[in-house]
């Protein structure tokens, strides 16, 4: 194939979540990827350690997952899910429902993570409207929580520089549990921490002050990854669920990071053993190969707010252009018969322990403060420099990717979710190169 010549100005795309000025003097292209790897524009491959964004669970370029976006392309480009459908987006939906817990089994698709929230925040307040408690209006999140970016998303997310330029904008009916990091108690922990799972009973102190009868839902991550991967500690979120039972409360997991397999499992519920009333997912759901996401609903959520209205009406008002898009739900049935075919759960649920014995031998390299892991996924936070927050992270980052190795940075914290086709090997080089990169860094 033809390479496509290098563009030289750069100065049209508006990148998201970048420094552009910074990134537009010493730009990193990347032209092509296969497998485990990407090529960059002067012909460099690149490990990929973290799956793209967190998404890439097959690997890249699949021909199977190709295969089936270029078939539909030729055969039904678009069609509307507004009062009509396509096969597909039907099949697409009960494939994804056959991965979930039991009982959520509705799917609602979307077409990113930031949108999946916000529709599993508008379908539990239709939800309790639909019962006759309109008056549950109020969403809890919690502390470094990232949710995504549409209002609803960054107002129950608690990552402080998403919010603060939007605050004065930001959804009203709103509060937050604390996060569950804390170093004294957890450096080094390898799976979930002993220490923590008191934290979920925050939950009924923010219930005292606002009344059970006024909160829709909790949402949290199982496994924070954004903000630099949080895990949680042993009971947590089995407490969380016990007291949102308790005072009618809608729990939502956000697996857009955690969902097909990067636990091992289909989803972190069922890792956990922790059955939500909504679960929210995107990237891997069809291997980000098409942007797509969706929400699990029970079946009685589902049926409480479709039941509700009039014979003829609609009952939800809410979706998107792209929702069960043909390409997008091509890709997706063709990645989750990947997924089986090729056992790539399981495959993760193998690999887990060689990836968290080489993430923590990371334990005595310089500048090391703490390292985390469960699954396929793993942080490393590093001592800040004095006045300069985030900087040695990022000349990790950079002289990583000059070594042939992408790895992922939040802050101080190094984040890795290889595809779950890794390599022994290539786990080995990944932590490796991370090493040999610190040793140099000052």
């Amino acid at each position: 194939m033809t390479s496509r010549p290098v563009i030289d100005d750069l100065s049209s795309f508006w990148m998201p979540f970048t420094a552009n000025r910074q990134f537009k003097t010493a730009p990193r292209l990347l032209e092509s990827a296969k497998g485990m790897y990407y090529r960059t524009t002067d012909g460099r491959e690149v490990l990929d350690g973290s799956a793209g964004l967190w998404c890439v669970n097959a690997g890249h370029a699949r021909d199977e997952i190709v295969a089936a976006i270029t078939q539909q392309a030729a055969t039904l480009d678009f069609a509307p899910t507004f009062q009509m459908g396509h096969p597909l987006a039907f099949e697409a939906a009960a494939r994804v429902a056959e991965l979930m817990p039991a009982g959520l089994d509705r799917i609602f698709f979307t077409n990113s993570g930031s949108e999946s929230v916000d529709t599993a925040l508008k379908i539990a307040l239709a939800y309790h409207r639909a019962r006759g408690e309109g008056q549950r209006t109020k969403l809890i999140g919690r502390e470094r929580g990232y949710h995504g970016v549409g209002f609803g998303g960054i107002s129950v997310g608690g990552i402080v520089s998403n919010r603060k330029a939007f605050s004065g904008q930001l959804l009203p009916a709103i509060d937050h549990l604390p996060h569950t990091h804390n170093l004294e108690h957890n450096a080094f922990t390898k799976g979930q921490p002993a220490w923590g799972a008191h934290l979920a009973d925050e939950l009924e102190r923010i219930v005292a002050l606002h009344d059970a009868s006024t909160i829709a839902a909790v949402i949290v991550e199982p496994v924070a990854g954004s903000t630099g991967v949080l895990i949680p500690p042993q009971g947590y979120l089995q407490r969380l669920r016990e007291i949102c039972t308790k005072h009618g409360i809608l729990l939502i997991f956000d697996e857009v990071i955690t969902g097909f397999g990067r636990l091992g499992k289909a989803t972190a519920s069922e890792y956990f053993g922790v059955t939500p009333d909504l679960i929210t997912m995107a990237k891997a759901i069809n291997n980000a190969a098409v942007p797509m996401g969706g929400v699990a609903a029970s079946r009685t959520i589902h049926d409480t707010v479709v039941n509700s209205g009039a014979p003829g009406a609609i009952e939800l008002f809410h979706g998107y252009t792209y929702s069960a898009h043909p390409l997008a739900a091509a890709a997706c049935v063709a990645t989750l018969d990947l997924y089986r075919r090729e056992g790539l759960f399981e495959r993760a649920a193998s690999l887990a322990p060689k990836f968290e014995a080489a993430a923590h031998g990371l334990r005595d390299a310089k500048h090391v403060k703490d390292i985390r892991n469960l699954g396929l996924v793993a942080g490393v936070e590093l001592e800040s420099r004095d006045g300069a927050p985030g900087a040695r992270a990022y000349e990790v980052f950079l002289k990583c990717f000059e070594a042939g190795v992408l790895v992922r940075f939040t802050g101080d914290i190094l984040a890795f979710s290889p595809p779950l086709i890794v390599k022994e090997e290539e786990i080995e080089r990944l932590f490796g190169t991370v090493r040999d990169v610190l040793a140099t860094v000052q």
